[in-house]
């Protein structure tokens, strides 16, 4: 739809560009001579599209993380009642069974299931502000086998990258905090990578191999332990972005969080997961379960990412107002300075809608102007990364890291607006000049 207004918008400008019969000349020279004005309006178009372009990337970004988060033959099954990972809890004992569902794929005999634990971790920041210690807040994530999750959940790791070891754990020979416990294995996502990343020193970015983000070997303090990066995910545009993998019995000792969160269960393809589901929703009476299919599950964590929408959408409908009446102010100056040139243009033998064409005209070329500027600044953050909130309407939801995206769709979008703008700004402003009466303009 945005594609076909804009291929409309585009036909009527050359349009009036083609019925035009004052010459294009007279409208470059009165825009030049009023360049500051000129200059000006631009530039507030200029900076409204670019405002709008980043908040559309923005707002991209975490649609994209929902929508190719998940596989379609896996299904989640959380708790009973559980609206997130983080809020549920599974009974161990009613796992087993659900893993050996016929509908569940095997592999050399082994089902395709991942017990896993997410909860979420309180982590001291270096460096001090006001007196007060900052701190964030990171996702762990504890599975038991990190191979079959990564398989499971459609994940690999960055180059150079290995999975934890099966103790989880290794010794800490080296460790530059010269403490004696065992490092703590981890796999991180490449979005917390780079926030963990942001707190180090010029010395320690320097000395790193890596100066934008943590890369295997690289070290982090979390739960009064010396962390270490065995491996880095590559998961940009997804929710796995933003979480630190360890092994589930060691996560389970050092959080005190010894119960399961999450059970995923892989079938051989969408409409298998959907029978699954169904089963345990209406059909599996031993316990009680929340079964969704994955994609079900995280396009529900898009509740967010509507809200955004609806506040772009009522943010970009009060700063447009604004610029219609930046543009409009400004056409209207140009007709009150040029009075004069209006009658003579009449006593020429210009037609009114021929006067009217030519103000609407150099209103929407202020407006493309400052709008293709807006659209080139905007376009400068795509890839930029930002930290945010992905949650449904029925609560829970997962904080995350994602990246700015910005495509032909989001252009095309600042375009047409931009045009409307100018369009709506000028029209006023041109049917105020064609009301002026050739002798009463010249006096």
């Amino acid at each position: 739809m945005v594609y076909i207004l804009l291929g409309v918008a585009a036909v009527l400008f050359l349009l009036l560009v083609g019925i035009s019969k004052i010459p294009l000349s007279y409208n470059i020279r009165n825009l030049t001579i009023r360049w500051k004005t000129t200059l000006m309006t631009a530039l507030a178009f200029t900076a409204v599209i670019a405002l709008l372009t980043v908040m559309m990337a923005f707002v991209h970004g975490m649609r994209r993380l929902t929508d190719t988060t998940g596989q379609p033959g896996n299904v989640i099954v959380l708790s009973d009642g559980a609206t997130d990972e983080i809020i549920s809890n599974l009974t161990i004992g009613d796992l087993s069974e659900l893993e050996n569902l016929p509908e569940v794929v095997r592999v050399d005999g082994r089902p395709m299931a991942s017990r896993e634990t997410l909860l979420v971790a309180n982590q001291p920041i270096p460096g001090t502000s006001n007196g007060r210690m900052k701190r964030r807040f990171l996702q762990v994530r504890g599975v038991e086998d990190p191979r079959l999750a990564a398989q499971i959940h459609g994940l690999e790791l960055l180059p150079g990258g290995s999975w934890f070891s099966d103790a989880g754990i290794q010794e800490a020979a080296g460790n530059a905090s010269g403490g004696s416990a065992p490092l703590v294995q981890a796999v991180l996502g490449e979005g917390v990578a780079h926030e963990l990343a942001g707190n180090r020193t010029a010395r320690e970015r320097a000395a790193a191999k890596n100066s934008k983000r943590l890369d295997v070997g690289d070290t982090f303090l979390l739960r009064e332990r010396t962390w270490i990066v065995v491996g880095v995910l590559k998961s940009t545009g997804m929710t796995f972005n933003s979480e630190i993998w360890a092994k589930r019995p060691l996560m389970a000792s050092l959080f005190g969080k010894n119960t399961y969160t999450t059970l995923i269960l892989h079938t051989e393809n969408d409409q298998s997961a959907g029978k699954l589901r169904q089963f345990l929703a209406k059909d599996y009476k031993k316990a009680a379960f929340n079964a969704q299919t994955e994609t079900e599950y995280y396009k529900g964590l898009s509740e967010t990412t509507a809200q955004f929408s609806w506040a772009i959408g009522f943010i970009a409908f009060v700063m447009s107002i604004g610029g219609i009446f930046g543009v409009m102010n400004t056409m209207f100056a140009a007709v009150s300075q040029r009075i004069k040139d209006i009658g003579v243009l009449r006593l020429l033998g210009f037609a009114r809608w021929q006067i009217l064409v030519s103000f609407l005209l150099e209103s929407l070329v202020i407006a493309l102007v400052g709008g293709l500027l807006g659209c080139l600044l905007g376009s400068l953050t795509d890839g930029w990364t930002a930290t945010s909130i992905v949650g449904g309407s029925s609560g829970g939801g997962k904080s995350v890291v994602l990246q700015l995206t910005i495509d032909a769709d989001i252009v095309a979008m600042g375009i047409l607006l931009t045009l409307v703008m100018g369009l709506l700004g000028g029209l006023l402003p041109a049917l105020n000049a064609i009301r002026l009466k050739p002798l009463e303009a010249l006096r």
